[in-house]
């Protein structure tokens, strides 16, 4: 039996860990055998680049050179994770992956001279979710909800500004790609957007 790859995106605090989590919990259920993971991280060298990544610290680092980082981290990820277990027939749930670095290296960071496509494709061997699902909510509503109880990493940071155009880029993709791409709205209950989740998703793992 071939896996599932399923991946969950939006901007800060639109509820990705959250959803992850309840449809790993729901499948499980289901019988299906599941992996959770993330982007950047999956994985101990994906991970530590995380760490180089988020932290505040690291304020002088450039546009370019977060999106290589992100790429490198993916392609451990990918290899390492991801694609031994989809064909070990597992469903993948990924919380992050390609999507968000075009939304947020692409429109956030404003690189759009660069072949991101090709680049995902370097990066993953041509590896694409068969469903993603995209969390949108208002950045206002996202960056309070990420920010309550921890202080705000590298990216969470950023200028509002910044914040608009990642999620305009998410609109965008999803208008690109609605055969793949699937929009919730997440400003409601974490319980009722579950409830939306499964039904995108059950279809797709029971075909």
């Amino acid at each position: 039996m071939k896996g599932v790859f399923i991946t969950f995106e939006g901007i800060e605090g639109c509820g990705k860990s959250t959803q992850t989590h309840l449809l790993s919990r729901h499948l499980e259920a289901e019988g299906h055998d599941v992996v959770v993971t993330r982007e950047p991280g999956g994985t101990p060298i994906a991970e530590a680049v995380r760490e180089i990544l988020l932290d505040p610290a690291n304020e002088a680092m450039t546009p370019l050179t977060e999106l290589l980082l992100y790429e490198a981290a993916r392609a451990q990820h990918v290899h390492e994770l991801i694609r031994p277990a989809i064909e070990a027939g597992s469903v993948v749930l990924c919380d992050r992956f390609f999507d968000s670095t075009t939304a947020y290296q692409g429109a956030g960071r404003r690189l759009p001279d660069i072949d991101f496509e090709r680049l995902h494709a370097l990066a993953t061997g041509g590896l694409s979710p068969d469903m993603t699902i995209f969390l949108d909510l208002p950045v206002d509503v996202g960056l309070k909800r990420a920010t309550d109880f921890s202080a705000p990493d590298r990216i969470e940071g950023e200028a509002i500004e910044f914040h608009e155009r990642v999620r305009r880029g998410f609109l965008d993709l999803a208008e690109r790609h609605p055969e793949r791409i699937k929009s919730l709205d997440a400003t409601g209950k974490p319980e009722d957007i579950a409830i939306a989740v499964s039904a995108l998703v059950d279809p797709l793992v029971e075909s």
